[in-house]
């Protein structure tokens, strides 16, 4: 089966399996296939059509994103990855000791349920959703330490918008210092020109969850990981090792939907059948998938329920082994 036979398999599924709204896999830089489809109709809107321009939602792809703003921030002299969390209200408490390490590891200790079905308690739900949430940050640092820092892995937003209240302050200037550092750090010389960050009532980039951009601006951000933080021409937009510190094994998340479930490093996801292999993962199947030994970058966008994650992936998953190995990373542009 081609590529694109594969591609039209995806996007033929019943809606019961899921819909998938774009795909652009990349192969040594250039675009090698690209497919758009149709967001059905809703309560809110009607049926649109997805083209090329069409900025659509990260969901959690966006943490990943706020590893790259990391990044910059250590590389500055600004942020100590391996220093305390600079958190104001937990000076004095046992949350004092937990480290920014901590946080990008998913292991700060803190209670948060991390579940998008309303069948019992979600703090996930509750923070993003409730109106009485206004500041993120605030919300998932105030919940209680149930583990010593660094110990236990649980995967949570609120750990990342944590994470985002810190980028806020260290960069200044409120919602606005962030908007301008986002974009003249990451957007602007990552090739993300339609890349547009949310914010909380409180001012910060609700980096856990939410940045809207096209399908081949998401494809350009892997690329950049895919290179070392190297773009297409040759300009270092992240430290010198940053993508081998994102893919850094924290944890393995057996339950995954991937066929031997999914690794986690810090703030990305890893394949474990493709060695090497960084990837950012979304809400309803939202995924880039890095595989430098392959010299790919593979991004699909949609709606795809918890359950039938596992066929998608699964596709996925077959498309990349059609790429053969090749050995080193070559930086190429993405065609434009």
């Amino acid at each position: 089966m081609g590529l694109d036979d594969r591609i039209d398999a995806i996007f033929a599924r019943p809606a019961d399996q899921g819909v998938s709204l774009a795909m652009v896999v990349v192969h040594r830089g250039e675009v090698v296939a690209e497919r758009y489809g149709v967001q059905p109709a809703n309560i809110f809107e009607p049926a649109k059509v997805i083209t090329a321009d069409s900025p659509l939602l990260s969901w959690s792809v966006a943490k990943s994103i706020t590893h790259a703003a990391v990044g910059l921030l250590a590389t500055d002299g600004a942020l100590d990855v391996d220093a305390r969390a600079d958190v104001p209200d937990w000076r004095g408490t046992d949350k004092e000791a937990i480290t920014l390490l901590d946080l990008l590891e998913m292991r700060p200790g803190l209670r948060f349920v991390e579940d998008y079905v309303d069948d019992g308690v979600s703090h996930a739900l509750e923070m993003l959703f409730s109106e009485t949430v206004t500041d993120y940050a605030a919300y998932a640092a105030a919940l209680p330490l149930d583990h010593p820092p660094g110990t236990v892995w649980n995967y949570s937003s609120g750990t990342t918008n944590i994470i985002c209240g810190i980028l806020g302050r260290v960069v200044g200037g409120g919602r606005h210092g962030m908007e301008r550092f986002l974009q003249e750090r990451i957007f602007e010389p990552f090739g993300m020109p339609t890349a547009e960050p949310r914010f909380d009532a409180a001012g910060t980039w609700v980096g856990s969850t939410y940045v809207f951009a096209t399908a081949r601006d998401f494809a350009r951000f892997g690329e950049i990981y895919r290179n070392d933080g190297m773009t297409p021409s040759g300009e270092r937009v992240l430290p010198a090792g940053w993508a081998d510190h994102g893919r850094t094994f924290v944890a393995h998340d057996a339950e995954g939907a991937g066929r031997y479930g999914f690794d986690y490093g810090r703030h990305w996801w890893m394949w474990p059948e493709f060695p090497g292999s960084i990837a950012a993962h979304g809400y309803e199947g939202q995924y880039i998938v890095v595989v430098p030994d392959r010299q790919l970058t593979l991004v699909h966008l949609g709606k795809t329920d918890h359950d039938q994650r596992p066929q998608l992936v699964a596709a996925l998953g077959e498309m990349i082994e059609t790429f053969p190995v090749t050995g080193a990373s070559a930086i190429a542009g993405v065609a434009s």
